[in-house]
């Protein structure tokens, strides 16, 4: 059984910023950043096989975010874990910007990440002795190349240009958050994949942080995926589809 999700709910946004396109000689891009189609996910616990993803279809559009919501032990970490090529899917396709992730190579797949998947973790998971400029500086020293905007200029994106110079110690945890979200969107990148960013922070907080998660995937045409339990802030995000058993379906 193959579950599909649901079409945006009311009037799309259109992206602020789009994408340079490609040469005309290069080949076809789908229209959609990033799609699963007819994922399936097993592994051995004991003498058993659990099914963490069952037939799973999800295409999520370049300036898009979709919040994934559903009970603990779903598959929702599962399913991030195999849109960003970090698990392979034991059956199905997962396309990110064009390019079939199971087709790649495991040293391949470790590239690919880099360029063209961002990553923002419930703890912020920053540097603790790195500056917040320093942070996005670090994207540049493991890619090879500058961040997609001056550092100061990403930190002012997400409000965090006056903390520049602090470290995470110094930060709250909203501010850890944000200057999370800026190191990922540092790379360009194509897939931005959140676990559940307002964990740690209270109502308020929370609903700041998702609002401007929801902003910047439209500024900077990126397709987002949101794993989140936090029904409160989903009045930000574009699409809402719920994970139940392994199984997708419209929230």
């Amino acid at each position: 059984m193959t579950a599909t999700t649901a079409g945006p709910s009311g009037t799309p946004r259109t992206p602020r910023t789009p994408r340079t396109p490609r040469p005309r000689d290069a080949e076809p891009r789908i229209p959609s950043e990033l799609a699963l189609t007819d994922v399936v996910l097993t592994f051995g616990d004991g003498d058993q096989l659990v099914t963490a993803l069952d037939h799973v279809d999800l295409v999520v559009q370049p300036g898009e975010i979709v919040a994934v919501v559903g009970p603990s032990g779903a598959g929702k970490s599962s399913l991030l874990a195999v849109a960003g090529g970090l698990t392979r899917p034991t059956s199905g396709s997962v396309v990110v910007d064009g390019t079939e992730l199971t087709d790649v190579s495991t040293r391949g797949l470790a590239r690919f990440r880099r360029d063209h998947v961002g990553f923002v973790f419930q703890s912020g998971n920053l540097v603790p002795a790195l500056t917040a400029v320093d942070q996005i500086r670090l994207v540049e020293k493991i890619t090879g190349r500058p961040p997609a905007r001056p550092p100061l200029e990403l930190l002012d994106a997400v409000g965090m240009a006056e903390h520049a110079h602090r470290r995470p110690g110094r930060l709250s945890g909203g501010e850890r958050q944000r200057v999370g979200i800026a190191r990922a969107l540092a790379a360009t990148p194509s897939v931005l994949l959140v676990d559940e960013p307002t964990a740690a922070l209270d109502r308020r907080r929370s609903h700041e942080i998702v609002e401007l998660l929801a902003r910047r995937t439209h500024e900077f045409c990126v397709a987002t995926v949101m794993v989140t339990h936090d029904h409160d802030v989903l009045e930000h995000v574009d699409r809402v589809v719920e994970m139940v058993d392994g199984r997708l379906r419209p929230a």
